[in-house]
């Protein structure tokens, strides 16, 4: 095992000179992926349909397709998944990642192409764990085992074509080659379940006797399995577990406010945190520095990225630009071309670039008020329709509401709270939540999932405030008028506290 860990060491810090050329070349990388990205899709339905062998050029290519999003591009995703090929991409799409929805839909089933499998996902696995070497010249990752959360997949049927579709996570792991089995923990059987319950107690008791070097997963759903881990080791810390523990690799939400629960469960001074920024659509950065709290862009997996400062995202024409014209500490909306077939897509995310040479930065937010605490992204839509339908259900009328997550402390899950005025008030505030409570359910898919079992998100917390709270509010902040509006959702707690304290 020594041996082979120093094997892999030096063939992961061997990646660190490529990331180093991209890093000194971004505009050359970044065009040359642009440039092959067009020439893979020239021949495909969109290729022709938007004239790929006129694009030679970022100002052609921005000329020739116009932005989209997923209800744009979900007539194309629909007919891929039941079957027909060389659509928006020219390989053969037979996985899809399932991911929250839109005003439209539950979910979004987002394609995975072979290239994007290989070259991305794959590729951003390698490089969080080159960077952590690189950072680590003694490290001793290869002599036990990683941990990853996964979710699981479902085989569809459309006229006898057969597609799967399910969490990236679960279709990054079901792809993995035979020897990538030798360095994780738990076995294909149980990372795949799809029962929450089950599935963290056999994780716990899979794992607790192994040699696990590493964790990689979002902190919610991390700070779970550390809790059944402890109950199946009877020990006081994680770091009495597993005392070769040496890196956490967390991302998908705010890391935040899960720090310092971290520390105290796992326990140990020279553990390591490393942030990854890997999403549905791709992966898009990682930590490459000791406690920065920035991100590296990762330039050349296959991805060409543009840029819509946030500022004019609502606007018809936004002016959209690429990487040689971002500038720093600028709020901009990120707009992802693919090499699975996501062309010129606007992901709903927003950054903020730290440093230009060479191109870090911090996630900002989405381009909507949210909640994603706990990976459930619930948005404005989702909770407006919610909101709708426990009022039908109840015969409550409302006036303003906002909502914020309150976070998981010692062994508690974490939940939503709401702060409602109503018009009309609901006859039993408790039937009302309910049916807040499975509405949200009904209408997004990850919602739904972190409620299973109450293991990430136990049922909401409503409370009906006065009459005129939120007027005062906004008064208080000297926003009165019609531009100006009530923050919905937030994924702090500033806007609600804020609240709380007028009531008093």
């Amino acid at each position: 095992m020594p041996i082979l860990n120093s094997i892999a060491s030096w063939w992961m810090k061997k990646r660190m000179h490529q990331i180093e050329l991209f890093m000194k070349y971004p505009y050359d990388v970044q065009n040359e992926w642009l440039k092959k990205l067009v020439e893979s899709a020239e021949h495909t339905e969109w290729g022709k349909a938007h004239h790929f062998d006129e694009i030679g050029n970022y100002q052609q290519f921005k000329k020739m397709i116009p932005l989209q999003d997923y209800d744009s591009l979900k007539p194309y995703i629909d007919r891929m998944r039941e079957g027909e090929q060389n659509v928006l991409w020219h390989s053969e799409i037979k996985w899809f990642a399932k991911s929250s929805g839109t005003t439209n839909d539950k979910s979004k089933f987002i394609p995975v192409s072979a290239e994007s499998l290989d070259n991305c996902h794959y590729n951003g696995g390698r490089d969080m764990i080159a960077i952590h070497c690189n950072l680590n010249p003694e490290t001793q990752l290869f002599t036990g085992k990683n941990l990853a959360l996964a979710g699981s997949l479902v085989t569809d049927h459309h006229n006898g074509y057969e597609s799967q579709n399910g969490d990236l996570s679960a279709i990054v792991i079901n792809n993995l080659p035979i020897w990538a089995e030798f360095f994780r923990a738990p076995d294909m059987s149980i990372a795949l379940m799809d029962k929450w319950d089950e599935k963290l107690q056999k994780i716990a008791e899979a794992t607790v006797n192994e040699n696990m070097v590493s964790l990689a997963g979002v902190p919610s759903w991390m700070l779970l399995i550390m809790q059944k881990v402890l109950e199946a080791s009877g020990k006081k810390s994680i770091g009495e577990v597993w005392p070769n523990l040496e890196v956490y690799f967390h991302g998908g939400v705010n890391f935040t406010p899960y720090r310092e629960q971290f520390k105290k469960i796992f326990d140990k001074s020279d553990m390591t945190y490393l942030e990854l920024y890997n999403a549905t659509e791709g992966f898009f950065g990682i930590q490459d520095q000791r406690d920065s709290g920035e991100l590296l862009l990762m330039l050349d997996y296959g991805i060409f990225y543009e840029f819509i400062p946030v500022t004019e995202i609502e606007k018809e024409n936004p002016n959209v630009i690429s990487l040689e014209d971002v500038k720093a500490d600028v709020n901009y909306a990120m707009v992802i071309t693919t090499n699975a077939g996501l062309w010129r897509y606007k992901l709903g995310d927003t950054i903020k670039f730290t440093s230009l040479h060479p191109f870090r930065f911090k996630i900002t937010g989405r381009t909507k008020h949210f909640m994603n605490a706990f990976g459930e992204e619930v948005i404005v839509d989702n909770a407006d329709k919610a909101l709708a339908i426990a009022c039908e259900k109840t015969g409550a009328q409302l006036r303003e509401y906002t909502a914020a997550p309150v976070y998981m402390k010692d062994n508690e899950s974490g939940m939503h709270e709401w702060l409602i005025e109503f018009e009309v008030q609901p006859g039993d505030i408790t039937y009302f939540t309910e049916m807040l409570d499975n509405a949200l359910k009904s209408i997004n898919s990850d919602y739904e999932a972190k409620r299973y079992q109450n293991l990430a998100l136990k049922l909401p917390s409503v409370k009906v405030v006065p009459t005129g709270t939120f007027y005062k509010w906004l008064e208080s902040k000297n926003k009165l008028g019609g531009q100006h509006k009530v923050p919905r959702l937030s994924n702090d707690r500033k806007y609600l506290e804020e609240i709380l304290l007028l009531i008093k």
